[in-house]
């Protein structure tokens, strides 16, 4: 047996050791190969949670009902209120952490009406080391990480997802539209609006992997290479100006570094890895 159908099997015993459990579920590559896990390990027993939020974006939850319909696992879903916690609408570099306690007391509640004692989420080895201070809250709340204790990686879960036969292997990442902000903007309503318009302006231009990175009226715009080229065109890019314009930016950027998944992280993480030699000050805003 090789190691990768060695991860995978011991992933299904971790999850038939649970027995009843919910799962964290955006519908993003690593959520859906958990549900999918977790639907053939404990069947009925698993049941998935996707949270309605300001900072998802209406495509995203969508998707997520069509995932979990085809994979066969009921799906609920809760609304969560991080706009309501001064934690998280302030923007510090611990917002993920207000994020994820509020989704999990939420997810606790329903972990209660189904009478399951164990919630889970698709935290994977990859994340360690990395800026996230969901996962404080998730160990803090005995929140379990069963992709990191099977060592299942990132390339593990896509080549696994694609053996299933899930749709999501190849989904591109996606992150809160929170992430979009830079540290210490505030956020609000109005502003994860004006993001989530933007990207999915974008979306139906046929471009899918992407960051509309908003500082204050001024978008930055990253892209991978399949979305630049799409840019080369005169016509698309004038569309999008004026889109962007239209709600309310007043200069549109294309960043020359493309699309990179934390971008406004890389200060902060920079900090955490050098705290343990020396006091270093950086920017928290890469």
């Amino acid at each position: 047996m090789s190691t990768f159908d060695q991860k995978l099997e011991h992933l299904d015993e971790i999850l038939k050791s649970y027995g009843k459990l919910i799962v964290a579920f955006s519908g993003g590559v690593d959520s859906t190969f958990l549900a999918e896990a977790a639907s053939r390990a404990v069947g009925d027993n698993a049941v998935a949670v996707t949270a309605i939020s300001d900072s998802y974006p209406e495509r995203e939850m969508k998707a997520a009902q069509r995932i979990a319909e085809e994979i066969g696992i009921r799906l609920e879903t809760v609304s969560t209120g991080e706009l309501e916690i001064e934690g998280y609408v302030n923007n510090s570099v611990n917002r993920c952490y207000f994020c994820k306690s509020e989704l999990f007391d939420k997810l606790q509640v329903i972990a209660e009406k189904y009478n399951m004692g164990t919630i889970v989420y698709g935290a994977i080895p990859d994340d360690i080391g990395d800026h996230r201070p969901g996962m404080d809250a998730a160990k803090e709340m005995g929140i379990r990480a069963p992709l990191i204790e099977a060592d299942l990686t990132k390339m593990d879960i896509r080549q696994a997802s694609k053996k299933w036969k899930l749709k999501t292997w190849d989904k591109p990442a996606f992150a809160c539209l929170s992430s979009r902000f830079p540290y210490g903007t505030r956020i609000t309503r109005d502003k994860l609006r004006q993001v989530d318009q933007a990207e999915q302006f974008l979306y139906d231009l046929g471009i899918h992997q992407f960051r509309v990175r908003h500082h204050d009226n001024f978008a930055r715009i990253e892209l991978d290479e399949d979305g630049i080229n799409v840019m080369r065109q005169k016509n698309i890019r004038r569309l999008i100006d004026q889109k962007f314009k239209s709600l309310g930016y007043r200069c549109v950027a294309l960043d020359l570094q493309g699309y990179r998944s934390g971008s406004l992280n890389m200060g902060v993480t920079t900090v955490i890895k050098l705290e343990s030699n020396a006091t270093v000050e950086t920017s928290l805003n890469g």
